[in-house]
């Protein structure tokens, strides 16, 4: 007889979640209001899209969101739930896409989006070093069309203002050309899109994450979001998600999306009010007398002064009641009454290198195996797994972290009971985040650090430790670290922020909750938060000359990000009059130049960053694009040649380079340079548009309609990659088919004069002059400089006057 087959066994996350399900008391009244919402339908009236649970810390918050959790899993619905660790919208996109795509369902859009996003805001933040456009076949630009281009080349727009330069250019001929021929020049020469992109990621990246969500939502019957402790992330979360969920800015989500949000507060009114009578409104207390008691008798906890004690002590926080729980179940009796709840734990806890390491566990904010054994000793290193497994110790991405209800109050018992413990704890943990922080910035050079993830959490956790151990002798150097953190822009300027503000409350230093408050309170503002924190610094931060002239070219960098050319050229001369041998301010200033079409002036300034930096192929690499440019080719192919022998892999640089070579008649050096800038970064979409046109230039029209196909798969929206296939199309004289991608791309962006100016060709090819001469026309009152046009008109008409001529 064949023997029965043996059930398989659960794992230990099933084991947990089974027990902490055994364990989960009450909240029946919020199960139900969440469960009986699935059973509506998104047409019912009753049906509501979002949810909040409120409430006091330790108030059971998180238990009650992993319950809502699983119930929007038995009703087969794709979750995600983000805690506090993600400090914007964009984190917030990126973790929703990474879990979604672990459970099967990848956003692949934005997955792609963000990639794209992540690399050029790091060109950007080079100088915007990004390759642009060159000469075409239809007419040579006005020189406000130049000025305006060489704007679009580095993703900058032109401003009224810029005629406050004088002598750089003819104001009156920029502000005549800036506006009419900024989209079209950008579109011509490179995606436009990548300027929003790094100038306003949220903007770009969310209708692209609205339409993924709404191809995931068609495949499954619910997707439901959980936002916990969104009382730490409401400042940067509330205008975007309120946003989102109106579906007004970015598209509308579909119905099927359920959103629940848990945090200490009650939403913002200034964000919220108008959406009192759709939320619905979770609101936690404490648990009652007869819950309390309930959960404790479930425990074994029978004695009735050990009850009375544990409801005192609780409060009738679940944290606490569960916390308590554990240790009367085992110690059978509360003696103490007059301890505080941290204290009646370690007290019950008889083996004194349990309590040592609970106390020490602690300490650092998050804490792995090595963590841990740094600041609890060898001897207890073997506890991590007993500690985990604490009722009070949540465990995320594969980290433990204390309750803060019980974490706060054991802090301020090792602090206030021996501050050379204190100190020396921490001093250890900054220790040990140093040596990781040291193996991650391993072959990075310095300028790349503050962009790697691993370097940049170590440095965080180290410095965390460094201000908690010793505040006033480390916050100068934290403060200098603000400026590589806002250089590297506002989401990782809120995390070094952040990091203040933690350290302050957790040290009870007064010095850094004042800088954290106030460092907090200026990255809310998201188009001047770094700046203002570049102010608050070079006020207060007793800064030397380097550190304040590095403060200025990285602010210097973010009001010309923001077009406020005048506040950037008075930041680079400033840095440059307090650190002259720096490279960096000069470069700045050579890219205002070149954007304005001070060619010359921008050499001089690129010449004195280049003696400065002799191996810097940023300083080089940049004085190469603003050769190329200016159209010295030659000059332009010796520095990019430079540049890319000292960094063979700067993507950028090969495309730039590709774009020269081409242009000095060398188009199979110029596709090997495209080739590798696109083994290097595959969604290099400006690369791909140029390979697909010198592949066609070389015969291979196959291969560059593969090529623009890769790029519409990045950016289906884009309408210079829809004029891109037109023009294609037309060259392989598939007109009506040209035509049809020429009218989508205008419908996108209607000032699309290149586009109208190609459409006019397509439509002359079909025997539909009227037509054309119309394109050329509403082209030419756009831009009454446009000579190609100018000339494509006069040829229609021409042959028009001829043709009737001949039939007459």
């Amino acid at each position: 007889m064949a023997a029965a087959p043996h059930s398989p066994r659960p794992s230990m996350r099933e084991l947990i979640q089974r027990r902490r399900r055994a364990a989960f008391l009450g909240r029946t009244a919020e199960l139900d209001a969440y469960r009986r919402n699935f059973a509506l339908g998104t047409d019912d009236p009753a049906y509501r899209f979002l949810f909040h649970v409120r409430g006091n810390a330790g108030i059971g918050k998180s238990s009650l969101l992993r319950e809502l959790e699983r119930i929007a899993r038995e009703h087969h619905a794709l979750t995600v739930r983000i805690d506090d660790s993600v400090s914007g919208a964009v984190e917030v996109i990126a973790a929703v896409s990474a879990r979604s795509g672990e459970l099967g369902h990848p956003l692949k859009a934005v997955d792609r989006l963000l990639n794209t996003y992540r690399q050029r805001r790091h060109e950007a933040e080079s100088a915007l070093g990004t390759p642009g456009g060159d000469t075409t076949d239809q007419g040579a630009p006005s020189p406000a069309a130049r000025v305006t281009a060489q704007a679009a080349l580095t993703g900058l727009g032109m401003l009224p203002v810029v005629g406050a330069f004088a002598g750089a250019l003819d104001p009156a001929q920029v502000a005549e050309g800036a506006d009419r021929l900024r989209t079209v020049l950008s579109a011509r020469l490179r995606s436009h899109d990548d300027v929003q992109l790094v100038l306003d990621p949220v903007s770009v990246l969310t209708p692209v994450f609205v339409a993924e969500v709404g191809r995931v939502a068609e495949q499954v019957p619910w997707v439901a979001l959980f936002l916990d402790t969104y009382e730490r992330t409401a400042p940067f979360l509330d205008r975007w998600l309120c946003d989102l969920l109106a579906g007004e800015r970015y598209g509308a989500l579909p119905g099927n999306v359920v959103v629940t949000l848990a945090g200490q507060r009650s939403l913002d009114p200034a964000y919220w009010a108008d959406w009192a009578d759709l939320v619905v409104d979770l609101p936690l207390a404490p648990f009652s007398e007869s819950e309390t008691r309930a959960f404790l008798s479930g425990r074994g906890v029978q004695s009735e002064s050990v009850v009375r004690d544990v409801l005192r002590l609780s409060h009738g926080l679940p944290v606490l009641v569960s916390t308590l729980a554990e240790s009367a179940a085992q110690a059978g009796a509360v003696d103490d009454p007059s301890t505080t709840a941290v204290e009646r734990f370690l007290k019950w806890e008889g083996d004194p290198v349990r309590r040592a390491a609970a106390l020490a566990g602690a300490l650092p904010r998050r804490l792995d195996e090595d963590v841990f054994r740094a600041v609890a000793g060898e001897s207890a290193a073997h506890l991590f797994g007993w500690l985990r497994a604490l009722p009070f110790v949540d465990v995320r991405g594969g980290r433990a972290q204390y309750h803060d209800v019980v974490r706060a109050p054991m802090l301020r018992l090792q602090r206030t009971t021996s501050a050379d413990r204190w100190r020396a704890a921490h001093e250890r943990l900054a220790q040990c985040h140093s040596g990781r922080r040291e193996t991650e910035g391993q072959g990075l050079a310095p300028h790349l650090r503050w962009s790697e993830e691993g370097w940049r959490a170590a440095r965080l956790e180290e410095t965390y430790h460094q201000l908690c151990a010793n505040p006033r002798e480390v916050l100068p150097a934290v403060l200098r670290d603000g400026i590589d953190a806002c250089d590297e822009g506002p989401e990782v300027a809120r995390r070094w922020a952040d990091t203040v503000a933690a350290a302050g409350d957790d040290s009870d230093a007064a010095v850094l909750r004042e800088w954290g408050t106030g460092l907090l309170a200026a990255l809310r503002d998201e188009e001047r938060g770094t700046i203002t924190v570049l102010d608050m610094l070079l006020r207060q931060a007793g800064l030397a000359d380097y550190e304040r002239a590095k403060a200025l070219w990285v602010r210097g960098q973010a009001h010309r990000l923001r077009r406020q050319y005048a506040e950037a050229f008075a930041d680079y001369d400033r840095a440059i009059e307090l650190a002259p041998q720096a490279p960096r301010p000069y470069t700045g200033r050579a890219v205002i130049h070149r954007d304005l079409g001070a060619f010359d002036r921008a050499l001089e300034d690129h010449d004195r960053a280049c003696a400065l930096a002799s191996d810097g192929e940023r300083a080089i690499g940049h004085r190469g694009e603003t050769y190329r440019v200016a159209g010295r080719l030659d000059e332009a192919l010796a520095d990019f040649d430079r540049a890319l022998d000292i960094a063979p892999t700067t993507t950028w640089a090969l495309a730039s380079r590709a774009d020269v070579l081409r242009r000095l008649g060398r188009p199979h050096e110029a596709l090997t340079d495209l080739d590798r800038a696109l083994a290097l970064e595959p969604d290099y979409i400006w690369a791909l548009v140029r390979r697909s046109r010198l592949r066609r230039a070389l015969g291979d029209t196959d291969g560059g309609l593969a090529d623009l196909d890769r790029a519409q798969d990045l950016s289906p929206e884009d309408p210079w990659l829809m004029g891109e296939r037109g023009e294609t199309l037309r060259e392989r004289g598939r007109y009506a088919e040209a035509v049809a991608q020429y009218d989508r791309a205008l419908e996108l962006d209607p000032a699309y004069t290149w586009a109208l100016g190609s459409r006019a060709l397509a439509q002359h090819a079909l025997g539909r002059s009227d037509l054309a001469l119309a394109d050329l026309d509403r082209a030419l009152a756009m831009d009454p400089d446009y000579a190609w046009a100018r000339a494509r008109r006069a040829e229609i008409v021409a042959v028009s006057a001829g043709n009737q001529e001949g039939s007459g």
